[in-house]
């Protein structure tokens, strides 16, 4: 496949290998009044360097919105220098091991990669690295968890970095947009941002639907915006109120275009990739856990001879992941999951079942019998998602419920047990489901409830991870009545 891949972009010789927020529902759009010429003319960013440039593909027509002028303000003062040296960083050079002091970076940009404790670039972090600090755009397929946002995080900041921002410029006007799916996701990559960027003097900021418009927008009108993480709807509500313009983007970066496509959100996506510059003026950057035809058509369409980037997990499902299936009737399920998680004294256990009304119930019941647990699912608000991450990660929330969706992209260490309540019905997400425990070396469970409406979906499961589950009948203990609470 990724022979096709490279014949489709024209990928150039492998390049060496080194060097949120708050929110209720958005009020209503308010009228646009036309965006006044600037005083100056706005310096574009350099064109990228390509070896081997083709025409760009035409794109969709660029409708040019008129937006509302917002006030300018002079640009803070970069920090001043703190004691920290390049010197105080030293990484031992490693066979078949690629350090971020063998790319040109920063002594900012270094002095926060050192603080976060990063000596040696992941597999994808190293391969697209080389690409993208060179300007060049890049599609990368890679699993949650392998390092692709510090990847695309290192190369923006670098960009940013380079190229000084023009004199004249509004408030909000973005000059890196990342876009990204879930609410959750946005966050945590706006988190990891603002880790990077400590020393940079650039400013980081998100938008997510769920979460108070009016706090956003006093957040975007108080200094400028470098770097843009946002969900496609929050951003389109912004951007249709002239609250932001996205004219100035030099770096755009799309996470997890699969499950954009998923959740219907392209329309949207191109609608913004509309009114940013052309992708001959522009770099992109694309991420996907899965290259299908749908992904690979919209990086056709928004990219300009991308290096493809492949990073195969060295195990489809980490070894560090005990797996079990039990064969169970649906009438069971509850019972098995309650006896499991009380019999066992688990304190941070993670249960996925497939639609939103599933996690409602369980989580309803599990509250109803004395266990301490919260859901996270598309109709929760995000106030409220965000402080159920957090009550999860400092261990006052014992059991976790949430869909597919909600559950992508999380990462909280110390979860010991992952249950699926229902077997997902596409293979992937089983791997993403079993990924949020065993992680950073550590052991971790996952228990998946076979029943007689999901059973059916075990041997694509079996296939993708390329052997066989052992499937077991729960202990007699296990399957007991639930003790009825006293209220």
């Amino acid at each position: 496949m990724l022979k096709a891949l490279k014949k489709i972009f024209a990928k150039p010789d492998a390049a060496p290998q080194a060097a949120e927020p708050v929110a209720v529902s958005a009020p209503a759009p308010a009228p646009q009044v036309a965006k006044p010429a600037r005083a100056s003319a706005k310096p574009k960013p350099p064109s990228k360097p390509r070896s081997d440039a083709k025409p760009a593909e035409p794109e969709a027509p660029r409708a040019k919105q008129p937006a509302a002028p917002k006030p300018r303000r002079e640009r803070k003062p970069r920090p001043q220098a703190s004691l920290w040296k390049p010197e105080d960083f030293v990484v031992e050079a490693q066979e078949g091991k690629t350090r971020f002091h063998d790319f040109k970076l920063s002594n900012e940009l270094m002095h926060a990669i050192h603080d976060l404790g990063f000596p040696y670039c992941t597999p994808i972090q190293a391969q697209v690295l080389g690409y993208t600090l060179r300007g060049q755009d890049a599609i990368g397929r890679a699993q949650t968890g392998t390092g692709k946002t510090a990847a695309f995080l290192v190369s923006i900041i670098s960009q940013l970095q380079q190229v000084p921002p023009p004199g004249e410029r509004y408030m909000g006007e973005p000059r890196a947009l990342i876009i990204a799916p879930t609410r959750e996701l946005v966050v945590q990559i706006a988190n990891d941002a603002i880790a990077l960027t400590k020393y940079s003097g650039l400013n980081v900021m998100s938008f997510v639907g769920g979460m108070d418009f009016d706090k956003q927008l006093k957040a975007l009108e108080s200094r400028h915006c470098d770097i843009l993480v946002a969900t496609p709807g929050r951003l389109l509500d912004f951007h249709q109120r002239g609250e932001v313009h996205l004219d100035m983007v030099e770096v755009m970066v799309l996470d997890e275009a699969d499950r954009m496509l998923d959740m219907g959100f392209i329309p949207q996506v191109r609608q913004i990739i509309r009114q940013t510059p052309p992708k001959s003026e522009r770099q992109t950057l694309l991420f996907s856990a899965t290259f299908t035809d749908d992904v690979m058509n919209l990086a056709k369409q928004w990219t300009t001879n991308p290096a493809i980037v492949e990073i195969e997990p060295e195990n489809v499902a980490s070894e560090t992941v005990e797996q079990h299936v039990y064969a169970v009737a649906g009438s069971d399920k509850y019972k098995l999951l309650y006896n499991l998680v009380t019999q066992n004294k688990w304190e941070r256990v993670m249960v996925f079942a497939n639609r939103k009304d599933e996690v409602r119930r369980i989580e309803e019941k599990l509250v109803r019998d004395g266990i301490n647990a919260a859901q996270l699912s598309g109709d929760v608000p995000q106030h409220k998602r965000i402080r159920t991450l957090e009550n999860f990660r400092e261990g006052r929330i014992t059991v976790l419920v949430a869909t597919d969706v909600a559950g992508r992209g999380i990462h909280i260490d110390g979860i010991s047990h992952v249950i699926n309540f229902t077997l997902p019905e596409d293979p992937d997400d089983y791997v993403h489901r079993i990924g949020r425990t065993g992680r950073a070396g550590s052991n971790g469970v996952s228990i998946s409830f076979a029943g007689e409406d999901d059973s059916y979906q075990l041997p694509a499961i079996e296939e993708l991870l390329g052997r066989k589950i052992k499937c077991e009948m729960p202990p007699d203990e296990l399957l007991t009545a639930v003790p009825r609470k006293h209220h």
